[in-house]
């Protein structure tokens, strides 16, 4: 399958509620959405985050997209190496971070395209799906306790195994979230995150005054900076400690599980460069023994597809995942469904990702993005 045409289209999508976390306050997410067209007219998708700017990031994305016309949608790992390597390392801008927000649009769309062309899904073109589904956290959202307590009550009603709370934002109101939400959902497993927000004796101190509220799991206390610091953590807390902000390259999740500083590895597909790296990423947990919990971010329903079919490759996969389309106002997919029932998702195998589109919201997305960035 030869790639004719590369698309790309930056979108502003509301939130239902501002996002509350240690860095700050949401309103909207913004993404770029990538298409990939092929000779028979198949296109395949997929979208990149777009910190820090979705303009600037599309004008880089539409240069890295020309490394793909002309060429077989299978060459794509072979393409995007070329293409970090001439655009990246030949002029001394070694970021392998920016380049996996960069390059996981073009492996999404890439291996969407690739599945259509053989009439797989692309969990096959991962080595096969070793579960039927795949199972979520619920993720809380208020920006009040009693809004987060009424949100809680939701998920339990709704059969929601999991529950996720972000802390990191006051250490009194999250002691006091934490409380509350543990009563609110009594013995159903509660997890936090505190996206960097503490330092490694701030994190232990935290740590003592959470841990009567029976927490399974805590996401990335420490700043990403230092994977030691997370060690330091994670070797003294009596809650087991995952590593997020800290693995967004292969060669983080190695030093991560090689040096013990973590006990889950959390990572997405937009953090380590795509479906195909997170399949990497994964054997790596697996070899030192521990689990991976996808991590998703501020994407659309697009990217939680994506996340699922990779999700259902994955040997080593927590039982309960990321998901963040719930959050936005309006959904870009008129096809599938893909709300977790009970907390499990399991979709049926469509050729690619087997999605469909809503062009309509999209152009009002872009629309959206466009009037936002007119005045500034």
């Amino acid at each position: 399958m030869i790639i004719t045409e590369i698309r790309v289209t930056p979108m502003m999508l509301p939130l239902k509620t501002p996002y509350v976390w240690s860095q700050g306050t949401e309103d909207a997410f913004c993404v770029n959405l990538i298409e990939l067209v092929g000779q028979d007219g198949h296109i395949g998708v997929g979208e990149t985050t777009t910190a820090p700017d979705a303009a600037a990031q599309a004008v880089i994305l539409r240069k890295i997209g020309q490394h793909f016309i002309g060429r077989s949608v299978f060459d794509a790992p072979r393409i995007m190496a070329e293409a970090y390597r001439a655009n990246f390392l030949v002029f001394g801008g070694n970021m392998p971070r920016y380049a996996n927000q960069i390059m996981c649009g073009f492996d999404m769309a890439a291996l969407d395209l690739a599945g259509q062309a053989t009439g797989r899904p692309v969990w096959d073109l991962l080595g096969g799906a070793v579960r039927d589904h795949v199972g979520y956290f619920y993720f809380l959202q208020g920006q009040t306790i009693d809004a987060l307590v009424a949100d809680a009550k939701a998920a339990v009603a709704q059969g929601h195994p999991i529950v996720y709370l972000k802390v990191g934002i006051d250490p009194d109101r999250d002691v006091a979230a934490t409380k509350a939400v543990r009563e609110a959902i009594g013995d159903t497993r509660l997890r936090l995150d505190a996206n960097e927000a503490w330092d490694p004796a701030t994190a232990l101190r935290m740590i003592t005054r959470l841990t009567p509220f029976d927490v399974e799991y805590i996401e990335q206390p420490t700043p990403a900076t230092s994977l030691e610091a997370l060690g330091q953590v994670a070797r003294q807390s009596p809650i087991p400690i995952g590593a997020d902000q800290s693995v967004f390259t292969l060669n983080e999740v190695y030093r991560a599980v090689s040096g013990g500083h973590a006990h889950m590895i959390a990572v997405g597909p937009r953090e380590i460069g795509g479906l195909r790296p997170m399949i990497k990423a994964a054997a790596i947990a697996e070899a030192a023994g521990l689990k991976l919990c996808i991590h998703s971010s501020m994407t659309t329903g697009i990217t939680t597809v994506a996340e699922h079919h990779v999700g259902r490759a994955i040997p080593n996969l927590d039982d309960g995942n990321q998901i963040m389309w719930q959050l936005l106002q309006d959904n870009i997919l008129a096809a599938p469904d893909i709300a977790p029932i009970r907390g499990h998702l399991a979709l049926s195998d469509q050729p690619g990702l087997g999605l469909e589109l809503d062009y309509d919201m999209i152009s009002r997305a872009a629309e959206r993005f466009e009037a936002q960035r007119a005045t500034g």
